[in-house]
């Protein structure tokens, strides 16, 4: 009896303590998700819009829940035998995501207040659909095993699904979400391949571990691990636009409702730059003579594709605006992806200029979906014409969807995009792709005939205008649509007067050392 208790003593425990503190800001839309569901089937039809607040609060409450965690020192689900291989870690990288992921769900939420109502959307299930992906979203950043980095974005892409098609009765959401359905579910399907094929060839699945194992892969195990590391880069790729596996964007930007076109061009771009970053820079360091320039070709023709594509849209052509929205965010997808292709040549460290961009990219390409939820009240065609006269009819708006498209030009006073575009430059010429940053610049000019051209727009005489000094007759904005591009526009303001709060990211090492 006294050798088994001594044999025990000496065993590790399988059971450890999960702290709590650490996952809720996952935890949390993920109760706030249930509360809405259940509650749906007790509320009756004319009470349901309380569930859209139940849900903003919610959001509201888990951004909230990162300021107890803003020294980044804890980690949870670790091996028993390896405290240094966790699968939820919480550094400063997965908190700045987290953040961009919630607040960013938030400014969605407050938009889809008023479509969910207007929209005869059913409310329970959007809104549980809404939160359950948010979840997934802010679980990827903290996730560091192949296996919850993969559950984490099907989580987060599986409601994203759904929300695309949430308007029941129209062809063309229900096409959009299916084609964003059938690519994704491929893009998945190649990764988990490659999931597979490393942990065949590392015989681990923790990103820590898979990293230690590939610097030393047996000569017959390295084909095997090489095509695991670019088969696993696949499904994360395809969250981020970037060519080849962009074409799911322009239609399913337009079929979707606005809410969740800007959701996905912000959050959904998000979860897979985090992807891309965690699997290249943490797990697969051994093999960057691949993955290196295979980013820095795909940065190049992103860029270009979505630029260019950008370039070509008519102003008189119906959903105009929401597809330049969608090409440009494949172009901003294209610049994201330098300081990732970057870190191959250089060190990790890196990468903070892709999470300052994001930052920024976030707050105003938001605010930009605001505004068009906004003019699509009156003007339902999404054309870029409708946006004519803007100022004359609604000064603030013009004044903010201004200031967000210079700020993706990355022009004066949209200062903070223009800083944000010269770190990720910064970070190709550091580390010796000299043509991929001439390559960047000369997308930058091309980008800002198009924005420049949207802008100017803003200003002009409206069509078919009345006396001089005669006001246009408008209707009243939401307060919830005003309060997201209020909250946007602010952001981004704050962030132009004060750019070191996000540049500071691409400075210093967002990881452990």
């Amino acid at each position: 009896m006294t050798a088994l208790t001594a044999l025990a003593a000496d065993t590790p425990s399988l059971v450890q303590s999960v702290d709590w503190l650490a996952i809720t800001p996952v935890v949390l839309p993920a109760a706030v998700a249930l509360v809405v569901l259940v509650a749906d089937l007790f509320l009756p039809e004319a009470r349901k819009p309380v569930l859209g607040w139940i849900a903003v609060a919610g959001l509201a409450a888990a951004t909230a829940a990162l300021l107890p965690l803003r020294a980044g020192d804890r980690a949870t689900f670790c091996l028993t035998g390896d405290p240094g291989a966790c699968s939820y870690t919480v550094d400063h990288f997965a908190l700045v995501i987290q953040f961009l992921v919630l607040a960013g769900a938030l400014v969605t939420a407050l938009l889809s207040v008023t479509a969910v109502h207007e929209g005869r959307m059913p409310a329970g299930e959007y809104w549980f659909l809404l939160l359950s992906s948010a979840a997934g979203a802010a679980l990827l950043p903290a996730s560091r095993d192949l296996a919850t980095l993969i559950v984490a974005l099907e989580v987060a892409s599986l409601p994203a699904f759904a929300l695309v098609g949430m308007r029941r009765g129209d062809r063309m959401s229900s096409e959009a979400a299916l084609k964003f359905f059938l690519s994704s579910v491929t893009a998945t399907a190649v990764s988990l391949m490659g999931v597979s094929l490393v942990y065949a060839a590392t015989g681990s699945l923790h990103l820590v571990r898979v990293a230690d194992r590939l610097e030393d892969v047996p000569g017959q195990l390295d084909a095997l691990a090489m095509a695991g590391v670019a088969l696993t880069l696949v499904g994360f790729a395809f969250k981020t636009a970037a060519v080849p596996f962009h074409f799911w964007v322009p239609d399913t930007y337009v079929g979707a409702p606005l809410p969740v076109a800007g959701y996905l061009s912000v959050i959904g771009k998000a979860v897979g730059f985090t992807g891309l970053i965690l699997v290249t820079v943490i797990a697969f360091p051994a093999y960057s003579d691949v993955w290196g320039p295979a980013l820095a070709v795909l940065a190049a023709l992103t860029m270009t594709l979505g630029n260019t594509a950008a370039l070509r849209q008519s102003p008189d052509r119906p959903h105009g605006a929401v597809r330049l929205l969608a090409w440009s965010s494949v172009g901003q997808a294209g610049y994201l992806l330098v300081p990732i292709a970057a870190a191959a040549y250089s060190d990790r460290d890196q990468i903070g200029s892709t999470v300052a961009y994001a930052l920024m990219y976030a707050a105003v390409n938001l605010g930009a979906f605001a505004v068009a939820a906004l003019v699509a009240r009156t003007k339902p065609l999404h054309r870029i014409s409708d946006y004519r006269g803007l100022y004359a009819e609604r000064p603030a708006a013009a004044l903010s969807l201004a200031f967000f498209l210079l700020c993706l030009a990355g022009l004066p006073p949209g200062v903070i995009g223009l800083f944000a575009k010269v770190t990720v430059f910064q970070s190709a010429v550091g580390a010796g792709l000299g043509w991929l940053a001439v390559l960047m610049a000369v997308n930058v000019v091309i980008a800002l005939y198009y924005y420049l051209r949207w802008t100017s727009l803003l200003f002009r005489a409206p069509e078919g205008s009345g006396a001089p000094g005669e006001a246009p007759a408008r209707a009243r904005a939401p307060w919830p649509v005003a309060a997201a591009i209020a909250l946007t526009a602010v952001t981004a303001l704050v962030l132009s007067g004060a750019p070191q709060l996000v540049l500071r990211f691409a400075e210093g090492s967002l990881f452990p050392l």
